[in-house]
């Protein structure tokens, strides 16, 4: 059975001839994972995407019609983005764009993955969450302060659409790897190889030389082995660059931890097969005792303010620290009967540093915009003009690469859930549909 991987991020782009290529043959199942926690808390908590809407709608516009002529089902994982239900409907929006446009039509299945505050507290009343960190226990404030929680999906709900003859499946919050094992283990294969092969091929020409996030690769599973091969003839796999893949985002180089269980790659062997193609054998699949799902869920703490400037001067970089601590007792003395207690945090990100210059950057974050605007401009005010012991200058400090030099950026959220529910079925947060679209 042969799989295809768009890329490593629909909206990052890929080769259209690497596209024909894939298709110059048999594609039984085409995939693409559309979304990360890689950007942060802010897309789950806002509803944007981080990528481009015109480049999304360019990868799907080229590659539906040919998953559709091949009759290859077409998976996109975490849609949006972020994969909460204002995502989704975000991806479905721009699909059925190009079904009017290009007069398709076929059955889209779409599973949204996003559970209430209620569902989330039950579990925690009822002792089955799980902290991920011994730093994050979760609490009841957290869970009622977040404003979208969603949980990422494994197999389950895609093999429930696959068996509906879904063409087309639209994904909120799912594992990377549920996007290329689903239709593996739905039709029989091997579990172990199915997940590890998942793991791999989930970002596309990653896994090739040279490596490439953005272009097609191709995936053939057989009964006790699968091979990589990328599409796009510039590109090869290689042992080195499979095997290193097979690593990516893993806390552990031989286990691979699914809501359905743990892939181990104790004795998986990995082969040259030609020039641009690796085969692997040996992963082995452990089914969990007790399912579990990660929750991930967003709180908004605040609203934010930047300033970027240099520092051009040797002294004045030799003595920033000093310059830090005097900027900052001002602005504690000079807000404490302005501004609410407690009701701004200042940062300063620092890059560089070397003899005669530095990169700044001013985060302030505040309660309000406003109090994010005020301290900012304080700040950098200040550190503007910031005398020192033995400052000859009584020009400014700082250089400014933008005017306005004040960047308004505007909501800041936090993750305020990222724990692992016990659930009694992996279907349990999954709402599944089923519609007829187009002609």
């Amino acid at each position: 059975m042969k799989i295809v991987a768009l890329n490593g991020l629909l909206g990052y782009g890929y080769s259209e001839e690497a596209l024909n290529i894939a298709f110059s043959e048999k594609v039984d199942y085409l995939g693409v994972d559309a979304g990360s926690t890689d950007p942060g808390p802010y897309y789950l908590g806002s509803g944007k995407s981080f990528t481009d809407r015109s480049a999304v709608k360019r990868d799907l516009a080229l590659a539906l019609p040919r998953a559709l002529e091949h009759k290859a089902p077409f998976i996109i994982g975490t849609a949006g983005g972020a994969g909460s239900r204002r995502h989704v409907e975000w991806l479905k929006e721009i699909l059925l764009e190009i079904v009017s446009e290009k007069g398709l039509s076929f059955k889209l299945g779409t599973v949204y993955s996003d559970v209430s505050r209620e569902w989330v507290l039950e579990k925690l009343n009822g002792g089955k969450i799980i902290n991920m960190s011994d730093g994050m226990p979760l609490t009841q404030e957290a869970v009622e302060e977040s404003r979208t929680i969603v949980s990422q999906i494994g197999i389950a709900p895609i093999i429930e659409l696959l068996k509906r003859n879904a063409d087309v499946i639209i994904c909120g919050r799912a594992c990377d790897t549920a996007i290329y094992a689903a239709p593996c283990i739905y039709n029989g294969y091997d579990a172990g190889l199915a997940f590890h092969m998942a793991k791999i091929m989930e970002c596309g020409a990653m896994c090739s030389e040279p490596v490439a996030a953005a272009d097609v690769m191709q995936a053939y599973i057989y009964k006790d082995s699968f091979e990589l091969r990328p599409a796009n003839p510039i590109r090869k796999c290689t042992v080195d660059r499979v095997a290193a893949h097979t690593l990516y985002e893993q806390s552990n180089p031989y286990l691979i931890f699914e809501p359905d269980g743990v892939c181990d790659l104790t004795n998986s062997k990995f082969e040259q097969v030609d020039e641009r193609t690796v085969r692997v054998s040996g992963s082995v699949f452990k089914e969990a005792e007790v399912k579990t799902l990660k929750l991930e869920g967003v709180k908004c703490s605040g609203y934010r303010t930047v300033c970027p400037a240099t520092v051009y001067d040797g002294e004045t970089v030799r003595h920033f620290e000093e310059i830090v601590k005097t900027v900052t007792d001002f602005v504690k003395e000079n807000t404490k009967k302005t501004l609410p207690q407690n009701s701004y945090r200042v940062s300063f990100k620092t890059s560089g540093g070397e003899e005669s210059s530095l990169g700044v950057i001013i985060d302030v974050v505040g309660q309000t915009q406003e109090i994010a605007d005020t301290v900012c401009a304080l700040v950098r005010s200040r550190m503007l003009h910031c005398d020192y012991k033995g400052r000859k200058s009584t020009a400014g400090n700082l250089a400014f690469p933008f005017s306005p030099s004040d960047i308004h950026v505007g909501e800041v959220y936090e993750f305020s859930v990222f724990h692992l529910a016990k659930v009694d079925s992996l279907l349990e947060t999954s709402k599944i549909e089923l519609e007829e679209v187009g002609k």
